[in-house]
């Protein structure tokens, strides 16, 4: 709901389309959406033609675009040009929306200058330049300083060898820097993005990893914050493989044993002798990794709830945090991003605190001596602070999401997840079926039944009608193949989103809930 961030945001990912600025959600409610990202394809004439919600839905919306072009040329009703988009004049700074930092052995600072697809070693002084590891350009490509090239770098960690890991989120893979040579190679990753139904275990070269932020050497493997997937994943140098450690993908909030843990998008980490900490960005969450492999969380309660809170954890809140530190104490900084402050928890105590405000989107810290070193991501710079005495107190400012629960009635509700195979697909039924429909809630009461994993992307569910309110939680996936008799091997295309859909019981609410996977809603 802050203008300059949404401004922040377009430049950051180098957006051209036009951008809506909707705070109030009004546009979203429209459109009934109830999932990010959506996407409503509307044609020429004003009218909704198909509507998406998640993600790999490139080659439907081609398909239909391509139709669409065809009927409205010969109607006449296509207009064409250019459009309204001026790029930003360049800013003449060392860094431009930098990631993550890290200390190298030599006491200079290691940067991930994320938009400029490269990585920058500063001084001790966090400003002067000593070197530049990349030439500039977006690419997946090894070599020397100067040939080597990244997409949107982020996290960086320390081998015990003294080469630095570096999490090429955008290339999907994790690459290694020699600051002595300067020579990158790569370490896992295909450059491809893992897809439901990809090998989740093998040989790091011939794994496909999905959106890798952070990365963290703890109990003898490279820990991955694999933000994609909503899992932790690990590399292991010495035996070259790499597997998932955490996470089921399903993207939540929920804390056990590591094969059965909900995360979403975890952006940051933080190892210790005995803990891993990650910055679940999603869930506006400080969670943790034991040495037994269960998950715990610290702060935070869910997908909905984040604000500015201190106090005790249990009802503290954070926004959308990216970065966490681990400092002497055996406490934690946390780069609370959204908020702009540089929070701490303390896990003696059970307390988070603020030591920080007025930081400009802070997407990581490291620690140099009795200072923290902060990546101001938004302000393109690192800031020194000197970790003080007593935390900085700020008044509570809770928020829950602006989205307006959906009233249901109490008893029987139907819930629909709406999917029609796209132009030129059918459902691929070969091998069993092809959909698949989880359903959970938060709090878990709220199911009287209906909870659970099917093949049918409907489902008959019954509300607890003690329970007034809660989230229903539904992932579903359906795999669709081209529809061409005369290809003996079509390609096939899955399409998956998760809902977290906030629900109020009242009399008089709806009976039936429609999610769009993909379609329109009959």
């Amino acid at each position: 709901a802050e203008h300059q961030a949404v401004v922040d945001a377009v430049e950051r990912y180098g957006v051209e389309h036009p951008v809506l600025d909707d705070p109030e959600l009004a546009t979203w409610k429209q459109y009934a959406v109830r999932a990010w990202p959506t996407l409503v394809v509307i044609d020429p004439e004003g009218y909704v033609v198909a509507q998406h919600a998640g993600e790999g839905h490139a080659r439907a919306i081609e398909t239909l675009v391509a139709e669409l072009e065809a009927e409205h040329e010969a109607k006449g009703t296509l207009r064409r040009g250019d459009g309204p988009y001026v790029p930003p004049e360049p800013v003449a700074t060392h860094l431009r929306f930098p990631g993550k930092a890290l200390l190298l052995e030599s006491g200079n600072l290691l940067v991930s200058d994320t938009t400029r697809h490269r990585l920058v070693e500063l001084a001790a002084d966090g400003e002067t330049v000593v070197r530049r590891y990349g030439d500039g350009e977006r690419g997946l490509a090894d070599g020397g300083a100067g040939a080597a090239r990244f997409s949107e770098p982020q996290g960086l960690c320390l081998l015990p060898d003294g080469r630095v890991v570096v999490a090429d989120t955008v290339n999907h893979a994790l690459r290694a820097l020699d600051p002595a040579t300067g020579e990158v190679s790569t370490l896992a990753g295909t450059g491809a993005q893992w897809m439901q139904g990809s090998p989740t275990s093998g040989a790091a070269r011939e794994v496909a990893l999905s959106s890798p932020w952070d990365v963290a050497w703890w109990q003898g493997r490279v820990w991955i914050a694999m933000a994609g997937v909503h899992q932790l994943w690990a590399y292991d140098p010495e035996a070259g493989t790499v597997e998932v450690a955490a996470g089921t993908t399903n993207e939540g909030l929920v804390d056990g044993p590591a094969a059965e843990a909900w995360f979403a998008q975890p952006s940051g980490l933080a190892a210790t002798e005995g803990r891993l900490w990650v910055a679940d960005s999603e869930t506006s969450a400080l969670r943790w990794v034991d040495v037994d492999g269960v998950v715990h969380t610290a702060v935070g309660t869910g997908l909905f709830d984040f604000g500015h809170r201190d106090g005790d954890a249990g009802q503290a809140l954070l926004q959308h945090p990216l970065g966490v530190t681990a400092l002497p104490d055996g406490s934690v900084a946390v780069c609370d991003t959204y908020n702009h402050a540089l929070r701490r928890f303390d896990p003696a105590s059970g307390e988070v605190s603020t030591l920080a405000t007025d930081l400009r989107e802070p997407s990581d810290a490291v620690l140099v001596g009795g200072d923290v070193v902060v990546v101001e991501s938004a302000r393109h710079r690192l800031t020194r602070l000197r970790l003080p005495e007593e935390a900085v107190r700020v008044d509570a400012v809770a928020h829950r999401t602006r989205r307006e629960a959906t009233e249901v009635a109490p008893g029987s509700l139907r819930l629909d997840v709406v999917f029609r195979a796209p132009s030129g697909q059918k459902l691929d039924e070969r091998y069993g079926p092809s959909t698949r429909l989880l359903v959970s809630a938060t709090p878990p009461d709220l199911l009287a039944g209906g909870a659970g994993t099917g093949t049918d992307l409907f489902r008959e569910l019954e509300l607890d009608p003690s329970v007034t309110e809660g989230v229903l939680h539904v992932s579903a996936m359906a795999a669709s193949c081209d529809d061409d008799p005369a290809n003996e091997y079509p390609a096939c295309h899955v399409h998956q989103q998760d809902w977290g859909v906030p629900v109020k019981v009242v009399e008089g609410g709806a009976s039936r809930l429609p999610l769009i996977l993909a379609g329109l809603d009959a």
